[in-house]
């Protein structure tokens, strides 16, 4: 049975070989995930990959193939493999909700266990949450982008065919209303969308057999392509075709801007007053936003999408807050390396809100506790206790629940947030 455990990178299980001999593997510790800054000019992050996370921590154990890969390798020795063996997670994980809004040194996950336990889980919650957030914020920002009108997510070609899966299911949590990818929709009951591509047209002597097959097959109320030949022609055929009831109509090249006025205004005139236009073409929040003032209906994004919209990682990293000291207590550590300190000890987040329900600032505590504070809104659920995994946080329900706390979450920050100019986060970071 395929497992999760080798998704990770050699030093975390020489660091366990390590702290095994010297005794330390068993020191209870806590690790964080939080990333130090946006990237440049965003003003919030999205967190995703939470219950992707959760869902792949079930398969983390090592098989016999596995530990034998690492014995024949001599990667880690006799005792490490030993340990492995048997390997479960038994500690308490908690965080952000998945779809929740992110800020610099906000702590959107913490691990609490033995050494031994907690670091080697660093690279596989990272390389999830890092990609998967990427993508929900670019997505939240087309979104916004969009206002209401939808956004189709396209991007399963430009991607790795497993992070086409995770980047649908990154997107539909951050408010897109769909995806092109069946795999997603199989795995996490997300809606799917497609008809035809250009090449369909082109394998038909005619654009008229072409459009006539799929009409066949499809029924009216399908989207046409229109763009393989003449975009003019192509909708006034579908028109003769389909008749009033013709669905929509895609356009994949060109002035989207200018041919989406075009044809609305030739539809309008056939009396297909009902018949959507849809766009795609290599568009990013910024096209997205230059077209609001065309005649478009709906939005299929891929490249630009998948990957982060020009913020591919969200730089998320994984780093011990506190460790059990010799008298059995739990003290505050911290690293501080020039322009990558971290702040020591397990912090307690919640939101300040004001009178109208707003976000006025992220507060931050090791030792208060700021959800107790008055006009604030705790962040922080757990998801495991004590090895088990609590319900609600993967699969369908998982993505469910994720796409309706991004919906708050971003209708709780200031309006300025959905700007597309750059500028700094849209809420400050308060420590306590």
């Amino acid at each position: 049975m395929a497992t999760t455990s080798l998704l990770t990178d050699h030093y975390e299980l020489t660091m366990l070989q390590a702290a095994l001999a010297s005794g330390a593997a068993n020191r209870k510790c806590t690790f964080e995930v939080f990333t130090r800054r946006l990237p440049a000019g965003r003003r919030y992050g999205v967190l995703a990959g939470t219950g992707r996370f959760l869902e792949g921590l079930a398969d983390f154990r090592f098989n016999d193939e596995e530990l034998s890969f690492l014995s024949s390798r001599n990667i880690v020795n006799k005792e490490t493999l030993s340990y492995l063996e048997s390997f479960t997670f038994s500690g308490n994980i908690r965080g952000y909700a998945e779809g929740e809004a992110f800020f610099p040194h906000s702590p959107v996950m913490q691990v609490e266990g033995t050494f031994a336990e907690a670091c080697v889980l660093e690279t596989y919650l990272l390389s999830i949450l890092n990609f998967d957030s990427a993508v929900a914020s670019a997505a939240s920002r087309m979104s916004a982008a969009a206002g209401n009108r939808p956004c189709l997510e396209m991007g399963s070609r430009r991607a790795h065919e497993r992070a086409a899966v995770s980047a649908a299911r990154a997107a539909v949590i951050a408010g897109f209303a769909g995806t092109s990818n069946l795999e997603a929709g199989l795995r996490y009951g997300l809606h799917t969308i497609g008809t035809s591509a250009h090449a369909f047209t082109l394998l038909h002597d005619s654009e008229r057999e072409a459009f006539e097959a799929q009409l066949r097959s499809l029924g009216a109320r399908t989207t046409l392509l229109v763009d393989t030949y003449n975009v003019d022609e192509a909708v006034r055929l579908g028109v003769e075709l389909a008749g009033e009831e013709l669905g929509g109509v895609r356009l994949d090249s060109g002035d989207l801007v200018a041919t989406a006025a075009r044809v609305r205004e030739l539809l309008d005139s056939l009396g297909n007053t009902h018949t959507k236009i849809t766009v795609t073409s290599d568009l990013d929040e910024y096209a997205i936003a230059s077209l609001a003032a065309a005649p478009v209906d709906s939005y299929g994004v891929g490249t630009k999408l998948v990957t982060g919209s020009g913020a591919p990682t969200s730089s998320m990293v994984y780093k011990v807050v506190e460790r059990e000291n010799s008298a059995g207590e739990m003290q505050p550590v911290a690293k501080a390396s020039a322009g990558k300190a971290s702040i020591g000890g397990a912090k307690r987040a919640a939101r300040r809100l004001n009178s109208m329900g707003i976000a006025t600032a992220e507060v931050l505590g090791t030792h208060e506790d700021p959800s107790l504070l008055e006009d604030t809104r705790p962040l922080m659920v757990d998801f495991v206790r004590n090895g088990e995994l609590l319900p609600g946080f993967t699969g369908e329900e998982g993505v469910r629940r994720a796409t309706a706390r991004h919906a708050a979450s971003l209708a709780e920050l200031p309006e300025a947030a959905r700007r597309l100019s750059e500028g700094e986060p849209i809420i400050p970071t308060e420590f306590i």
